[in-house]
This record gives C-alpha cells, sequence and structure tokens, in this order.
C-alpha cells in the first residue's frame, strides 16, 4: 500500500504511543477485529485492556508498525508527531492515527510530507480504562478526519472500533471538539454543582433525586431540542429566579452562581428564540437577571 493508492486498512500490525485510558480501549477493540498490537511505548501503563506487547521507545514503535496509533494529549501531539519525523520512524504508505478531537490533519503533516497515510479518528465517549469500555465504545460515533482518498479506511476503521463513523470536515475539527466538550465535560461541573446544592439542603442522597430527572430532560432534549425547555426561566417566572439568585449568592460557590446566572441568561435567549417567551415576561427576566450582582 502506498500513499497514492490507499487500500483497506485488512489486518495490520498496531503500535500504540501514549496508551492511557482512551488508547488502551481502541487498541483492544481494534485487536478483537483482527489487529495486532505489535509495541507499546515504554513510559505507558499497564490498562487491563490493553493486549501484552513490547514495550520500546516511541520511534521504535512507529517503525516497528503498519498502523501507528498516537494517543496522547492534544497539546503533546504535534511535537510528537515531528520528533518521529526526524527520527526516520514513519514511511511512506503506513497508516498514522490520531484521536484528537480538536486536531485535524495539519498536525500530522510531517507525517504526510514523508508519504504517511494521515487519519484523524475520534471516539466521541469517555473512557476509564475499565472492561466496560468496549461495551461503550460500540456504537459511539467517531468523528473521521481524512484526505478523500483515505476517507474509506478512516470509515473502516471506526467501525472495527465498533464505532459509527461520522464524517467531520478538516476545518470544522475545533468546533466539533468545542461542541462535545462543552456537553459532556459541563454537564459533570453542573450536575455536580446541582448535587452539592442539594446536600447542602439536607438531601441524603441527591443522586437519586437528579437521576430521573436528568435521564428524562436529555432523552426529550435530544428529541426536541429547545422544545424540551422547562422550569422558571422558560415560564417568564422572574420572581422565581430572583429568589434563586438570592439563595445561591448566600449559600453556595460564587461559582455555581456565576454558572446559574450565566445559563439563565443563555437560556433566556433560547426561550425567546424557540418563540417560548415573548414581551413582559421576558423583559422582567431580563432585569432580574441583568441586575444580579
Amino acid at each position: 500500500m502506498t500513499a497514492a493508492q490507499p487500500a483497506r486498512p485488512g489486518r495490520l500490525a498496531v503500535g500504540l504511543v501514549g496508551a492511557g485510558r482512551a488508547g488502551s480501549a481502541i487498541t483492544a477493540a481494534l485487536c478483537r477485529a483482527g489487529h495486532r498490537l505489535v509495541a507499546v511505548t515504554s513510559s505507558s501503563r499497564s490498562w487491563p485492556l490493553l493486549p501484552p506487547a513490547p514495550r520500546l521507545p516511541a520511534d521504535e514503535v512507529a517503525a516497528g508498525c503498519e498502523l501507528l496509533l498516537l494517543t496522547v494529549p492534544d497539546d503533546a501531539l504535534a511535537d510528537l508527531i515531528r520528533g518521529l519525523a526526524v527520527t526516520g520512524a514513519l514511511r511512506e504508505g503506513q497508516l498514522v492515527v490520531h484521536t484528537s478531537g480538536r486536531h485535524g490533519l495539519g498536525v500530522l503533516k510531517p507525517a504526510s510530507d514523508l508519504g504517511a497515510a494521515p487519519l484523524a479518528l475520534h471516539p466521541v465517549m469517555t473512557f476509564t480504562g475499565a472492561e466496560a469500555d468496549l461495551p461503550r465504545l460500540a456504537g459511539a460515533s467517531i468523528g473521521v478526519t481524512t484526505p478523500e482518498r483515505l476517507r474509506a479506511a478512516g470509515e473502516l476503521l471506526a467501525l472495527e472500533m465498533g464505532g459509527e463513523p461520522v464524517w467531520v470536515p478538516d476545518a470544522e475539527r475545533p468546533l466539533w471538539h468545542a461542541a462535545l466538550a462543552h456537553g459532556a465535560n459541563h454537564l459533570v461541573t453542573l450536575v455536580g454543582q446541582a448535587m452539592d446544592l442539594l446536600t447542602t439542603a439536607g438531601v441524603e442522597h441527591p443522586d437519586r433525586v437528579l437521576g430521573p430527572l436528568l435521564a428524562a430532560t436529555l432523552d426529550n432534549t435530544l428529541r426536541a431540542n429547545s422544545a424540551a425547555l422547562t422550569g422558571p426561566v422558560s415560564r417568564g417566572d422572574a420572581a422565581t429566579v430572583a429568589e434563586h439568585l438570592r439563595v445561591l449568592s448566600a449559600a453556595s460557590p460564587a461559582s455555581t452562581y456565576d454558572c446559574y446566572l450565566a445559563l439563565a441568561r443563555a437560556t433566556l435567549a433560547r426561550a425567546e428564540d424557540a418563540g417560548r417567551l415573548r414581551g413582559p415576561d421576558a423583559a422582567a427576566l431580563a432585569r432580574v437577571l441583568g441586575q444580579a450582582p
């Protein structure tokens, strides 16, 4: 296989650089699909899912594989690829795959310049390093960004990971990643703040209180988007929102107060855009949210 004539990935010798939680899960999934792990970087942790393989320096891992999987943190990726290119570890026809959500093909240019086949495959899933990661990966979306000639190969690898390939244009990778981080990472903060407030209010099991409500809200939102809005902002209950701000100001960390205020303002705008709230009710809420300290 050459860079000019990409082939179906087939059954490949896989080298893994940066074997963290995501890397171990993805590699385990590829091995279940018939690929073979031949080497892992020596600094990598031994996760339960990771098949046994020799531990070598990154350049030796890269030199000895057909599919090089790079699962290092975003900020370390560019230097890693430049370093591997300088050492001569990368070669023509080799599949070089990174799993960063933020980066697209630009970061892989040193590999592409040597004739390697660049692929950016970003699994839309959070990993723990435990056995449950593989069922979670099955059916998860995987953002695929490749040169057009490699699109089929990238989508096939995503399927072999057990995921559902979703094509992401190279220029839109940062927006893709921002959307996912905003929806998933910030959800942890939001739900954690709600649990903390319930605990402060004397609730013994806040997870049991929030669980059914959040599950229903998530389901409704995924199906109906802004039409799923409920609560005092969407109803125009300005006095209720003002009372929320009062008690949060007195009884919660400033970060929780600020988060509530910012999200209430964003929810007001969303309710207005959706036609759920107009006129005096919207104006009253805007005054309450605009006058908040």
